[in-house]
């Protein structure tokens, strides 16, 4: 079976991890963590590499991980993983995955209280067990209650992105089909929801039994749940279910309506209609004229067309009956990308290939902004390196025509408060991004003072990631929000959208509730390599969910009027 990147890569995430677990050697075990971050972050498919040219021209793949990666390619399969699964019981691996544990201190439970899995440890955790151990204590304890929680809310939900790579796979197989002759994807995928429990996909095809037998065949279909006339629904090998319905042509758009949803902009739909005695009927109940697509569904129902983001019942209905839905921001309209890792710090990629990469997707500039001194885990850059850098950038603006490179850093907000850079570097560099890596669980109201103290720094123009969260594991901090957001509008300094498919933050509510405010906000990638840099649509659509227009945001201003705004601040 055709293997992508990012599955050879998480295999070799769960063996580094289970060889932590069990006290395996320390290079061993970063050097399998850096061969799947190098992994995942290539643009071209592996079995292409290697049917070109192996794996020697890869920096960080040495024999021994190459031959791991041709076995993965050949069988499927890392036998060396396999074996370790053996030893290991399975619901380690989920108790390693929870914030703050990883694979030594799931070791340490194991070795000291037998816990094998996540039911094991919140009961030892409730019983006050856990307390006792080194590192630990009653604080420790309640977290690992809450992180149980989280994890056990978000079970059977996966992040957006994955989502859409394995539905943009199976709509692309049913398209190959012969009879089929639309697919598109529906549901809380077609919504840009950040997370999402299912792929729901609408097929328009004469006969629905060879469409549906067909999928049950695809490679990465590991069980059929249920098959009727109307449905299919399936579980895939990367454990996310799908749900197919095959429809007649002309009944395609309105199916694609219905399977879209929310059921609760559908709800407030019908209320709305009911209310001027109109209804609209589900495919199977309707009879009369064919709907070519879904602006002419919203037109019959009196309505301009609400974009599939919006269809939350955030008020759409009624900004849609009086003809004041936002222009929303598209892709198109990004001039920029604002928040960009290179190999001086923790990027893979050098400057040079960065701004090809920018070239190529038609912006008008970028701003290089590596880590600063303080996060030594990601080769923060010394003062020195950090004036070396920009003098570079300098040079390349003078030699390349058509993108401005700005110059910039990611500096660390202190957990005292006040970043860690000194004021007369950070008034010379073009753009500031402020952003916590560290000391995550402070109280409330020392986070909040704490970021506020950047907000409030004059030559901070961005705050990153403001919250904090990872969607595949980590709540955002204690924050009094409503304060941040207030200091911001007050200062004027921009918020990010970062658009990482883990982080997602700002979130659509927060970002709208920013907008609410005046605030103006950047949608950037915070890449480290140059596939990453594709991940701006992920902001994007955070932005379009939270009716983002482009005056909204910052990089969608043109490259004379963005440098203008930032001096001016």
């Amino acid at each position: 079976m055709f293997m992508r990147n990012e599955e050879v890569a998480w295999l070799f995430y769960d063996l580094a991890d289970l060889l932590e677990s069990k006290g395996e050697d320390f290079f061993k075990i970063r050097a399998y963590r850096n061969a799947a971050r190098i992994l995942s972050g290539l643009e071209e498919p592996l079995e292409k590499i290697r049917l070109r040219e192996g794996w020697t021209k890869i920096p960080g793949i040495g024999k021994n991980i190459a031959a791991k990666i041709d076995e993965i390619l050949t069988t499927g399969r890392l036998q060396k993983l396999e074996e370790l699964l053996q030893e290991i019981p399975p619901g380690m691996l989920e108790v390693m995955s929870l914030p703050g544990i990883g694979p030594k201190r799931a070791a340490l439970f194991r070795e000291r209280l037998g816990i094998t899995s996540l039911d094991e440890l919140a009961a030892a955790a409730r019983a006050g067990r856990i307390r006792g151990l080194p590192g630990m204590g009653s604080k420790r304890e309640k977290e690992i209650i809450r992180s149980i929680k989280m994890h056990q809310d978000r079970s059977g939900r996966v992040l957006l992105a994955t989502a859409r790579v394995l539905a943009e796979e199976l709509k692309s197989y049913l398209l190959t089909l012969p009879g089929v002759v639309n697919v598109e994807t529906g549901g809380s995928v077609r919504r840009w929801r950040e997370t999402v429990g299912d792929i729901d996909l609408v097929a328009a095809a004469a006969e629905p039994g060879p469409v549906y037998a067909a999928l049950e065949r695809h490679p990465r279909v590991k069980e059929v749940l249920e098959r009727s006339p109307n449905r299919l629904k399936l579980l895939t090998q990367w454990g996310v279910v799908v749900d197919l319905t095959v429809t007649p042509e002309e009944q395609f758009a309105l199916n694609l309506f219905f399977n879209t949803g929310s059921r609760a902009h559908l709800s407030r739909l019908e209320a709305f209609l009911a209310e001027k005695g109109m209804a609209i009927k589900a495919p199977e109940n309707r009879a009369g004229g064919v709907f070519h697509d879904e602006q002419e569904i919203y037109s019959s129902l009196g309505l301009p067309y609400i974009p599939p983001e919006l269809r939350e019942d955030r008020g759409e209905i009624e900004a849609a009956a009086q003809d004041l839905l936002p222009r929303l921001v598209e892709l198109e309209d990004i001039k920029g990308d604002l928040h960009l890792h290179t190999d001086w710090s923790d990027g893979l990629s050098t400057i040079e290939q960065v701004i090809k990469r920018a070239r190529e997707k038609g912006y008008e500039y970028i701003a290089v902004t590596d880590h600063s001194q303080s996060l030594k885990i990601a080769g923060g850059l010394s003062l020195d390196k950090l004036k070396e850098q920009h003098r570079e950038i300098r040079s390349l603006n003078k030699k390349i025509d058509g993108l401005t490179i700005l110059t910039g850093i990611e500096v660390d907000i202190l957990p005292g408060g006040g970043v860690d850079c000194p004021e007369e570097i950070l008034k010379d560099i073009d753009l500031v991004v402020a952003s916590v890596h560290s000391a995550f669980k402070q109280d409330r109201e020392t986070m909040t003072a704490r970021i506020i103290s950047a907000v409030e720094n004059k030559n901070v123009d961005i705050i990153g990631h403001l919250t904090g969260r990872l969607l595949s594991g980590r709540e955002g901090y204690a924050l009094d929000l409503e304060r941040v957001l207030d200091a911001s509008a007050s200062c004027g300094t921009i918020l990010e959208i970062n658009s990482s498919p883990d982080r997602l933050d700002l979130n659509d509510l927060n970002a709208r509730r920013a907008k609410e405010k005046g605030i103006k906000m950047a949608v950037n990638t915070d890449a480290h390599d140059l596939k990453r840099m594709d991940e701006m649509r992920y902001g994007v659509s955070v932005a379009r969910r939270a009716w983002l227009e482009p005056d909204d945001i910052i990089n969608t201003m043109p490259a004379g009027k963005l440098i203008k705004f930032l001096r001016k601040r």
